[in-house]
């Protein structure tokens, strides 16, 4: 039993000894990992092998993460598979790091074979007790939840013996413009080497993208890595770009991870991009009754700035943080303007201003008197950061209203910095805001950054966002000196103040934040809005600003109509996939939430307070977003004494902390955000059935019709009434997808097909085979939902989001949609109690050079499609047809005829046609094998690619994308 056990361990090293056998040997002999995922990774002797292989940690079988981002708004989606090889139920752990500004959108888990949905619901309100509201768990700010601008996503759930869990994540953020790139981060850190690893992130924007760079792995605590000791992308990364899209793939195998990390701590998969800007008004972006624009202007003469930097000093701040501090400082002030001015004040139990009463000029004396100051800084005593915020206030705020003209159509900011939380003078934070708005009196902007483990984070946050500032964290044991001089350089080059942004009154509304009090070189303001008037045919911009030298005003009219159409081809052009439907909705959601929570942070009054709080409130129940204000529902899975699950009931978890994406991860109580991105179903409705061994759906209860689409995509069509089957090819191109199904208008139903290409077999009369590779069935009624099916995968999206592998059995009822998926067989999909269809899974073990993994699909039940019914297959569904013979001569007569004859060349009475509508076909009669080989039927036979047969021609069925619900094709023949 031991060596089963160890064969199964090491059998993924096995598997990846491509590069470098000589590092899978090591592994194997001397290596073995402990799969503790609350531990690292740690190096055994053979010695104590024994006791390792008790151990019942679930091992990572796969983790994959694919993002898609869309004109800077990022949707990732995140699949993680663990195993417990052992008879005994064990506990898996899964974790992840988001980033901290993005939202979760879906979460699920599928458990020894059932899944478990969870439901987004607004948060309670709650008495705090004594001793603190989180009772014990780790907020947003604690070091082991938070690393930098990550957050630590963590889910800890019973796995029975022998059996599987599937963790299913997905969330959204808009990418922020900086330094000017931007940059997505994709944190690979599942704590051990993994069999199957896969990192995506595919780029589609609307203009050209001028930069493109994948780091070296980034970890904040050691140095980047790629893997091999060199600079550039990590080891098996492989880009894919043209003009605006650009795919690219991290899927290093066990070997090439170990090289990096042999814990499976591999650091950030980092990817910066920029595109092309024009001079003038900037990007709109219009889809879905929505409208986005971005505006970053270029070539800007830089306004001048008046900064005072404020530094702690206490006790706290001695060794590696001073030291990285005045590092920082000293490059800082190196790249000072010279029509800048600034000051230095340092804070501990005492505050010391290094020119009293004023703010210097940028000398090379002042500069040097300055470096000087910094120097000779002794961190020492306690943490007084009222009185620092007092100080340098008074300071900037007397200089600015002095006589003194220098300072106009200039930049004013503090940049405070502090490693603690208030420890003398006034320490209650609700104080601290309250002095720091009256100090600051809307003159200039603060902000803050804090460092380490042990700062009130949300001090900092409320500071700088009631003064038109943000705050940035530094991580213990990060690079100080680097991220302060990068957070510097952000903020160091204003080139506009006091921007707004104007759009026609009577064409938008519930815009989202319009008024920026700076722009800074390098950055971006994002502006979205819905369309009030979907008939107007443009929208009015005004932007009005000022710089250095004087007011700027510029103004566009933009043609809504051309800019939606030019939006949707370059979707459809960079198959952009399911995320492109409403993107520019849910970044319009996303950033109208963001605005609600600073709103609610900003309010005066209660009742202020409550409205912000119940209008953010409804717009993350409406996007499914999990925010401060939502909280989570999801069963939690019991294992019973036969190491089986329970039947679990829904458990309402205690709501995380208000500034927390982080989930409790509490015994008795399980958070996670929901899949739902409408209306949040009863929890009655949330239970699905799920199998990865044990007990499967059963086959036999897949029941088939003969119409159908399979094949190479051979159509078969079965006329009931008229006790008649009647098959037709149609031969397609690769890259076209085909309507096959269009009641769109009626039942909401509309099914496409997408082909690809295989060349033919040698002797064959054709020059190419095409498959069907993706078949989506849309349900917009009662609401919008999707079925997206490929040979490897399922994904559903709608009241629920999952993404199934097409290995897994597994069962899903809604109130309106059912799902059935037999490993690698079939899946059935019921909409609305009635219509079903049935999907095939074609693979192949050793593929011919002519051969695709595809699928084929069969109309199992079409009641519930309307008579209008359309496509390919759908016309044919309450049609009547019957069978004719047409006088004639054939040169070769045959068992289509009605009169039989050993002779060629002679004249026979009739041969077969079929009439349809007002049409006549002539047919042959021929068999099909359908149902993946498992049965014959005799057709009649339509050529030419069922000329007259179907309404139109085949061109009439070629869609633009695989959502295309547009108007079906024509209903009557015009040859």
């Amino acid at each position: 039993m031991l060596l089963i056990v160890l064969v199964l361990f090491l059998c993924p090293l096995f598997q990846c000894q491509t590069e470098d056998a000589e590092v899978s040997q090591d592994l194997e002999n001397d290596v073995i990992y402990d799969m503790d995922l609350n531990t690292t990774a740690r190096r055994v002797s053979r010695q104590v092998r024994t006791s390792l292989n008790k151990e019942t940690k679930p091992h990572i079988l796969e983790l994959s993460v694919q993002t898609t981002i869309i004109s800077r708004y990022a949707f990732t989606a995140v699949s993680c598979s663990l195993l417990n090889r052992h008879s005994a139920a064990a506990q898996g752990v899964f974790q992840f790091y988001i980033p901290t500004a993005a939202y979760i959108s879906n979460f699920t888990m599928i458990v020894g074979g059932r899944v478990f949905p969870s439901q987004v619901k607004a948060k309670e309100k709650t008495i705090k007790k004594e001793g603190g509201e989180n009772n014990g768990k780790p907020k947003k700010d604690s070091p082991e939840k938070s690393e930098g601008d990550m957050e630590l996503f963590r889910m800890e759930v019973t796995i029975p013996g022998r059996n599987r869990a599937m963790f299913l994540l997905t969330y959204e953020e808009l990418l922020q413009r900086r330094l000017g790139r931007y940059e997505h981060v994709t944190s690979i850190r599942p704590m051990q080497l993994v069999s199957k690893l896969s990192v995506g992130v595919t780029i589609v924007e609307h203009s050209r993208i001028t930069y493109l760079e994948v780091l070296p792995l980034r970890n904040t605590k050691t140095a980047a890595s790629n893997g091999n000791g060199k600079k550039g992308p990590p080891v098996s990364t492989v880009v894919k770009q043209n003009e605006t899209f650009c795919k690219i793939r991290f899927t290093p195998n066990i070997v090439q991870q170990a090289k990096i990390a042999t814990n499976g701590m591999l650091g950030d998969f980092v990817v910066q991009y920029d595109v092309e800007r024009e001079m003038g008004i900037g990007d709109i972006q219009v889809l879905d009754g929505h409208f986005v624009h971005y505006f970053a202007p270029k070539d800007l003469p830089v306004v001048p700035k008046n900064v005072v930097f404020v530094i702690d000093t206490s006790a706290s701040m001695v060794g590696t943080k001073i030291r990285q501090t005045k590092d920082a400082l000293f490059t800082i002030l190196r790249e000072l303007r010279p029509n800048d001015h600034f000051n230095f004040v340092t804070f501990s139990n005492r505050v010391r201003v290094w020119q009293p009463g004023k703010l210097v000029p940028v000398t090379p004396n002042n500069v040097r008197d300055a470096k000087k100051f910094i120097y000779m800084i002794s961190p020492t005593g306690g943490t007084d950061i009222n009185n620092a915020i007092q100080t340098g206030s008074t300071l900037l705020r007397d200089y600015l209203s002095s006589k003194d003209e220098t300072h106009h159509n200039s930049v004013s900011l503090i940049i405070f910095l502090t490693d603690g939380r208030p420890t003398v003078g006034v320490v209650q934070s609700p104080t601290i805001i309250g002095n720091t708005k009256t100090a600051v009196q809307e003159k200039f902007c603060l902000f803050t950054i804090g460092m380490g483990d042990d700062v009130d984070y949300r001090l900092l946050e409320r500071m700088s966002l009631e003064n038109c500032g943000t705050m940035r964290r530094i991580p213990e044991d990060a690079d100080a000196r680097a991220m302060l001089k990068g957070f510097y350089d952000e903020i160091g080059t204003p080139l506009l103040s006091d921007i707004r942004v104007d759009y026609s009154e009577d064409a938008v509304e519930y815009i989202t934040q319009h008024l920026f009090t700076n722009y800074f070189n390098g950055s971006e303001l994002v502006v979205a809005g819905k369309l009030s008037n979907r008939s107007s045919d443009s929208l009015h911009i005004q932007v009005t600003a000022s710089n250095s030298e004087r007011s700027i005003v510029l103004e566009k009219d933009v043609s809504l109509r051309e800019q939606e159409q030019e939006t949707e081809r370059q979707l459809v052009e960079a198959d952009a996939g399911p995320n492109a439907d409403g993107y520019v909705e849910r970044l319009w959601g996303y950033l109208s939430v963001k605005d609600g929570l600073k709103d609610r942070l900003r309010s005066q009054t209660s009742s202020e307070r409550d409205n912000y709080t119940q209008h953010a409130t409804n717009l993350s129940l409406t996007y499914n977003f999990l925010t401060p204000l939502t909280q989570m529902i999801v069963e939690k899975p019991q294992v019973i004494v036969d190491g089986t699950l329970a039947e679990a009931e829904p458990t309402e978890a205690p709501p995380p902390h208000e500034s927390s994406n982080q989930l409790s991860d509490d015994d008795n109580s399980l958070t996670p955000q929901s899949l739902y991105r409408n209306a949040p179903p009863k929890p009655s409705s949330g239970v699905v059935q799920a199998t990865s061994g044990g007990h499967k759906p059963n086959k036999k209860s897949v029941t088939l019709s003969k119409t159908s689409a399979d094949g190479d995509p051979h159509f078969v069509v079965e006329f009931p009434h008229s006790k008649l089957t009647v098959c037709f090819n149609i031969n397609g191109e690769p890259g076209h997808i085909l309507r096959l199904v269009s009641d769109h208008k009626d039942s909401g139903v509309t099914v496409n097909g997408a082909l690809i290409g295989a060349p033919a077999p040698v002797g064959s009369h054709k020059e190419q085979r095409t498959y069907f590779s993706t078949i989506t069935i849309l349900a917009n009624k009662p609401s919008r939902s999707y079925i997206e099916v490929t040979p490897q995968k399922v994904i559903l999206d709608g009241r629920d989001r999952m993404i199934l592998p097409s290995g897994s059995s597994i069962s899903v009822e809604t109130a309106h949609l059912g799902l059935v998926l037999i490993a690698n067989t079939n899946l059935t999909v019921t909409i609305q109690g009635t219509i079903k269809f049935v999907i095939l899974f074609h693979h192949y073990k050793n593929p011919a050079p002519y051969q695709r993994d595809h699928l084929g699909f069969y109309i199992a039940n079409s009641k519930g499609l309307s008579k209008d019914t359309h496509g390919l297959l759908g016309q044919f569904l309450y049609e009547d047809i019957t069978l004719t013979h047409i006088p004639g001569n054939f040169s070769t007569a045959g068992k289509n005829s009605t009169t039989e004859t050993l002779e060629k060349n002679v004249s026979v009475s009739s041969y077969p046609a079929l009439k349809l509508k007002d049409r006549t076909v002539t047919v042959l009669k021929k068999s099909r094998r359908i149902y993946s080989g498992k049965q014959t039927v005799d057709c009649w036979f339509a050529k030419n690619n069922a000329a007259k047969l179907i309404d139109g021609q085949y061109s009439d069925y070629v869609v633009s994308h695989l959502f295309d619900t547009g108007d079906r094709a024509n209903e009557t023949n015009t040859h």
